[in-house]
């Protein structure tokens, strides 16, 4: 069984479990681990904020190979996670808190990401990750349409 299989069996079986162990592999690196959480199946896709759509697990994993390569992990931080779980598929829509490092010193910037997870016969895994590129300030929910549309 490879590495990242046997990391996985290890994870529980909730779609907020796998969710919070890719966070912690993002926080912390850990390229085995954030593999682990991703369904072993061809169509899988992952869009990291300004990039391409990745497909498949080679694409995804050297992609974040790279990005662990430049800075060795990415601080991030899910929250205001939106759920909407419907038998064996769950959506969260997230706003993603992130450490950065500008040329003014540290910051913080927001992202839109919306996480996919399918119940496999290994347990829930993420099957789509797309995040959009963040602001520096915290992002407002809408919850009403405005009366005017322009």
């Amino acid at each position: 069984m490879p590495k990242a299989r046997k990391i996985a069996a290890h994870l529980s079986s909730t779609p907020d479990d796998i969710e919070s162990a890719f966070y912690e592999a993002l926080h912390s690196g850990d390229i085995e681990r954030l593999m682990a959480c991703w369904a072993d199946e061809d169509d899988i896709f992952c869009i990291q904020p300004g990039g391409p759509r990745l497909v498949g697990l080679g694409a995804i994993r050297a992609a974040f190979e790279s990005l662990f390569a430049q800075g060795g992990s990415v601080r991030v931080k899910p929250e205001h996670i939106r759920r909407n779980m419907i038998m064996a598929s769950s959506v969260h829509n997230v706003i993603e808190k992130v450490d950065v490092l500008t040329q003014e010193g540290p910051a913080v910037a927001y992202v839109l990401a919306t996480n996919v997870y399918h119940k496999t016969p290994q347990g829930w895994r993420l099957v789509l990750h797309h995040a959009s590129p963040g602001s520096s300030s915290e992002t407002q929910e809408v919850h009403h349409a405005p009366q005017v549309l322009h």
